[in-house]
């Protein structure tokens, strides 16, 4: 009975020894990246959770709409109005940009995200200023024509929310 106890002890022993020790043959995992919130608490260096789902559909909805709009405008009425079709092409290419690396992680989607938002902002905000003061310019409508009146001014809120859910989930500064 004692050398059983003892037998059990020593393997006892050995195990935790054992689980002390750094382990060769497991695959090393990584970790996600983290970053900063304002909090000071870590948060997960991906922007496809939360309210992060809901803006990554948006900007799909976008994308597909803007695509499709576009692909007809061109296919059937260029000559009416190729700068405005040519734009809602623009913008479909940068919605699909910014779908796409909204829903990667890490720093270099994160990066592509922020100059495809900032592009799209910029679009939104010069293409609404200059189908308002040169209507001449812009006879047919483009989902940024009027800062995106013709779509309840989403295309001007969406960059906004999305640059402040970038800032939110910005990658960490090493």
């Amino acid at each position: 009975m004692q050398e059983e106890q003892a037998m059990e002890h020593h393997n006892s022993a050995a195990s935790k020894q054992e689980s002390n020790k750094p382990e060769t043959n497991k695959p090393e995992t990584t970790e996600p990246e983290t970053n900063k919130a304002e909090s000071g608490q870590a948060v997960s260096n991906t922007r496809n959770t939360g309210p992060g789902r809901l803006l990554i559909a948006v900007y799909g909805i976008f994308a597909l709409a803007a695509t499709a709009r576009a692909g007809y405008q061109i296919a059937t009425k260029f000559s009416e109005a190729p700068v405005a079709y040519s734009l809602s092409a623009f913008a479909a290419i940068v919605y699909i940009v910014a779908t796409i690396s909204l829903a990667k992680a890490g720093t270099n989607w994160f990066k592509v995200s922020l100059v495809a938002l900032i592009v799209e902002l910029l679009g939104v905000l010069v293409v609404g200023f200059l189908s308002i003061a040169d209507s001449v310019a812009f006879p047919h409508q483009t989902v940024w024509s009027g800062f995106g009146q013709g779509y309840g001014y989403v295309p001007l809120l969406l960059p906004i929310i999305g640059l402040i859910w970038l800032y939110r989930r910005r990658p960490a500064a090493h």
